[in-house]
């Protein structure tokens, strides 16, 4: 996937997932990249609201684009099980309905930002998901996306 203004697969997903009314936001690299960081990813990390009705239109709006759930994955979304990785479909998806470094969906959701009409976490809770996770890809990563978040701050409004 490439950078925040040529990601058709964040497009989809948003016009999809408004259709079917999920509640969602943009995490993990793919809410970065939507926000201007300059990399790529090979998968969309979706921060998904746990609650049964978000379940069953999440499975809907994934049948939609396209993804064959099996009976075992679609019950692991219906009861928003913590991290469901999706490697059948379109592209890849990961769908974190508990992420590390963040509360709740609520508390991300009152902090998130819209780009081009997609629900995206604050770089804030990007970057402190990643502190959280405290994996080596996130490790390498997060001087870079420090240094994007302070220029995301320094930057003249409206730009």
């Amino acid at each position: 996937m490439a950078g925040r203004f040529d990601y058709p697969q964040a497009r989809q997903i948003a016009r999809v997932f408004a259709r079917h009314k999920v509640h969602y936001l943009f995490l993990g690299k793919s809410g970065a990249i939507l926000l201007g960081f300059p990399d790529t990813t090979q998968d969309a990390d979706v921060f998904v609201k746990k609650s049964p009705e978000n379940g069953a239109a999440l499975v809907a709006a994934l049948r939609d684009l396209g993804y064959p759930l099996d009976t075992g994955q679609q019950e692991e979304i219906r009861r928003g099980k913590d991290f469901v990785q999706i490697r059948t479909g379109p592209f890849d998806i990961d769908l974190v309905f508990a992420p590390d470094g963040i509360e709740t969906f609520e508390d991300a959701a009152s902090r998130a930002v819209t780009v081009e009409g997609m629900a995206v976490c604050h770089i804030d809770d990007i970057i402190r998901s990643k502190e959280a996770a405290d994996r080596v890809k996130d490790r390498e990563s997060l001087p870079r996306l420090r240094a994007f978040r302070d220029w995301l701050r320094t930057r003249p409004a409206g730009r």
